[in-house]
């Protein structure tokens, strides 16, 4: 059997590069990648993603659009980076550890949208305790989360890494409008029936994301305590490859969490700390916004979808 060949368009970006470093030199699949004098001409683009099994599009939301409405053959399979089709009914989730049966629905897929990298730790905390009824789709979810500044992209990276030291600032906020495009995305895919608040900032570091949603214990259903909640996670989450709940006692010696811990992984780690007197719990994610929150996951996709290949 021919080997499948693999398209990255936009192999130049951050997510683009790392996806193109984790494929490279493996065996059993063949790359293809356009020179740098064709990366723009629509042209050749779309005869390099209608020549492919499964393109991968690492580009912004508009280009990425128009990519995958150049493809007419009926046997091309896409895994989009961009947030472009993250909403989009039409395209399959993927999140493999999101609900039962997901890996297969992403092995099968024809379109496929990758998870933005601040959605997949609000979505792996929150869709399973709404799911379970632990907390109410209503809940005035509030999301906050510390991204290294490789997460505003190409600029960002450069302004941090500019030559004669560091030219960004040590912590930026933003998002400030409330109408961050990450949003919508966490919404729908956590299962939450109204508009999360979602506060996003940037650190001073590379890569590497910490995420944290409170909860109050009044706002849930009788009886619901920090404990009910890890004890959801763990049991969604047990045999995951990839998700992995902190043990209660690890969690209850933690003093602080590192946005780096787990950075060159596609692991994503989830933690629930509680304080029962105050009726308060806080759900954290830790993960790496290059790894499990992007080009890790296209990765884990992409091999959902050849192993369906044979």
């Amino acid at each position: 059997m021919t080997q499948p060949l693999v398209f990255i368009d936009g192999d130049q970006g951050t997510t683009g590069l790392q996806i193109h470093e984790r494929l490279n030199g493996r065996s059993g699949l063949r790359l293809l990648t356009l020179p740098e004098a064709d990366r723009k001409n629509p042209q050749r683009r779309a005869e390099a993603i209608n020549a492919c099994d499964i393109a991968i599009l690492c580009l912004p939301d508009e280009p990425a659009r128009q990519a995958a409405a150049s493809v007419v053959n009926p046997k091309v399979r896409i895994i989009d980076a961009s947030s472009a089709h993250r909403t989009d009914a039409g395209w399959e989730y993927g999140f493999p550890e999101m609900s039962a049966g997901q890996p297969e629905r992403i092995a099968r897929a024809l379109r496929v949208s990758n998870p933005g990298c601040y959605p997949t730790g609000a979505i792996a905390l929150l869709r399973p305790l709404i799911q379970a009824g632990l907390v109410p789709a209503d809940y005035p979810a509030v999301v906050h989360a510390v991204s290294g500044y490789s997460g505003g992209g190409r600029a960002s990276v450069a302004a941090y890494e500019a030559s004669g030291g560091p030219q960004g600032p040590a912590f930026q906020l933003y998002g400030l409008g409330l109408a961050h495009k990450h949003t919508p995305e966490i919404e729908r895919h956590a299962g939450l029936a109204q508009r999360p608040i979602f506060v996003p900032a940037y650190g001073a570091f590379r890569q590497g994301i910490v995420l944290t949603a409170p909860l109050h214990l009044r706002l849930l259903p009788a009886g619901v305590d920090s404990q009910q909640l890890h004890d959801c996670l763990a049991r969604h989450y047990a045999g995951a490859a990839h998700v992995q709940v902190a043990a209660r006692q690890d969690a209850a010696a933690h003093t602080h969490l590192d946005p780096q811990a787990l950075n060159g992984t596609n692991d994503l780690r989830l933690a629930v700390y509680g304080n029962e007197q105050h009726g308060q719990v806080l759900l954290a994610a830790v993960f790496d916004n290059l790894g499990k929150g992007a080009s890790g996951a296209a990765v884990q996709n992409l091999d959902l979808m050849l192993a369906a290949m044979g």
